[in-house]
């Protein structure tokens, strides 16, 4: 009788595949987007080596109305936070002791900009106000400027460069200045910018810019016109021919709202109907193209759409958290809010769902956001005022090492968590959109409470518990039965009280052979 001989190779290949950490990408096709890439990337932040759930969020001061601007005071001896609503401003320094500025305001959408320990406010309705702090105590009174035609109250945007005030005049093309360098009070002067701007429309904001990182000499003030219009200007002295100087007009993209600058490490980056983009990015100028925040090309068809529909509602806005290592982008949708957030380091991106905020502010490192019954602090805790926090990533296609039919197997993706959560975590195949859900219930002890569902369980594979081992990282293969060419992970957590970091995962797999 003849032996045969047995073929003792293994049937099943092993693959290791990053987490998403080249975070949210829009822009390319799923055929040939970038494997470390996500599809989805919705409460979870990319980071260099991992992507990590957001932290959530806590009241802070209750208030009445809705809180719609956020302004902190900065001077050597006081760091101060002022929140704007109900007509009002109040001082919310202290949670316990907040104290009121009545002004009956009609608006509380200010802008502001801080000028030698003076905080200016503007919102192109209501008369000019400034805050500040002095031996003596705490001021919030009416600003006193003047000049020849000036109203006021229809300044509606503040700027410091070249250690001037300049103000942008609501429905204008004129832009008033201080006569004298660090005046924080008396006469303004007028700046007519209507015979320079080509496409007409308002001035929107003013910016100063500087090539070098740095204040000095060569920084040049901008004027960002509603129809996306840079006019660019060197020099000190807008009132002397020879020293104010026109460098260019530049065409931008529309920019959107009066919150639409966002200063950075020497840049400026301009909220606009086509992105996010740094002047260093689209001004034909020396040293152009050396900013150090990445263009938003990798979520523009994301920011189209919201701006389409969005672009006149209030709320856009920009802000740096240096604390967390990215930029936030406060984006209206409908009638909720979501923040498009980067990671000042790699330029990767994410997006930020259910915070309803109104506005986002700073005080001594911490990041606040108004909301519709007051102030929150963000970036605080493993949940978002004790609601749970919802992750969801689905992540770029991948042929997992090898270009053939493939039937998955075995799923491994390595943690690390300090509780127990909810985790769904399932293959999509070859550009297939499902959707699965959970299967567990959520406690009311703020910890997550589960079923009796197990791993490996064919009747339940969309729901399961997922420990942590004592902060170490959790590395368990899991049923997962798909067969295509190209796999995209979908890993989804529910969770209140828990910090989740991915890190990778491992795949196992069958490779069809002599079927195609």
């Amino acid at each position: 009788m003849q032996i045969r001989k047995t073929n003792r190779d293994y049937a099943s290949s092993n693959f290791t595949l990053p987490s998403p950490v080249g975070g949210l990408n829009c822009r390319d096709s799923l055929d040939l987007m970038a494997a470390t890439d996500a599809i989805v990337m919705d409460n979870y932040f990319p980071g260099e080596t991992k992507v990590s759930l957001r932290r959530g969020y806590v009241k802070y001061v209750g208030l009445p109305f809705a809180v719609k601007t956020l302004l902190e005071y900065k001077s050597p001896t006081e760091n101060r936070l002022l929140a704007c609503g109900g007509g009002n401003v109040y001082d919310i320094s202290s949670a316990s002791a907040v104290k009121i500025y009545e002004g009956n305001f009609y608006s509380n959408n200010w802008q502001s900009c801080l000028f030698k320990n003076r905080l200016f406010m503007v919102n192109g309705i209501d008369d000019p106000q400034v805050f500040y702090v002095d031996e003596t105590g705490d001021f919030f009174e009416k600003a006193s400027f003047d000049g020849e035609g000036l109203e006021p109250k229809k300044l509606v945007n503040v700027c410091v460069s070249k250690q001037r005030l300049f103000f942008a005049e609501k429905g204008s093309l004129n832009v008033w200045y201080s006569e004298e360098t660090g005046e924080v009070q008396g006469r303004l002067l007028k700046f007519d910018l209507s015979a320079i701007a080509r496409c007409g429309g308002d001035i929107k904001a003013i910016a100063c810019w500087t090539q070098d990182g740095g204040q000095g000499m060569d920084d040049l003030t901008i004027f960002i016109t509603s129809e996306g219009e840079a006019i660019v200007y060197s020099g000190n002295d807008p009132s002397n021919y020879e020293d104010w100087t026109l460098k260019g007009i530049y065409r931008l993209s529309k920019p959107i709202g009066y919150q639409c600058v966002l200063p950075y490490q020497g840049d400026v980056v301009i909220i606009s109907e086509d992105g996010y983009i740094p002047l260093s990015k689209s001004l034909p100028l020396d040293k152009a193209g050396s900013s150090q925040i990445a263009f938003s090309d990798k979520i523009r068809s994301l920011v189209l759409e919201r701006t389409r529909v969005n672009r006149y509602k209030d709320g856009w806005q920009g802000i740096i958290y240096s604390r967390g290592g990215y930029a936030i982008f406060n984006v209206p949708t409908a009638q909720q809010f979501e923040q498009h957030v980067i990671n000042l380091n790699t330029g990767a991106w994410c997006r930020f769902t259910n915070i309803r905020a109104y506005c986002w502010g700073m005080l001594e490192g911490r990041i606040y956001f108004g909301s519709d019954d007051g102030v929150f602090l963000f970036d605080e805790g493993y949940s978002d005022n004790m609601i749970p926090i919802m992750g969801h990533i689905e992540q770029a296609y991948s042929n997992l090492g090898a270009d053939n039919l493939k039937k998955i197997q075995l799923i491994n993706p390595r943690t690390t968590a300090s509780a127990k959560y909810a985790l769904v975590v399932y293959t999509n195949m070859d550009f297939e959109s499902r959707d699965k859900q959970y299967a567990e219930n959520i406690g009311s002890s703020g910890v997550t409470k589960w079923n009796a569902v197990t791993w490996s369980s064919l009747a339940h594979s969309t729901g399961t518990k997922w420990a942590s081992l004592q902060g170490k990282i959790r590395s368990q293969w899991i049923a997962n039965s798909a067969t295509g060419f190209k796999a995209s992970l979908v890993f989804k957590t529910k969770t209140r009280g828990n910090l989740i970091e991915w890190y990778d995962t491992g795949f196992r797999y069958e490779q069809g052979s002599g079927i195609l």
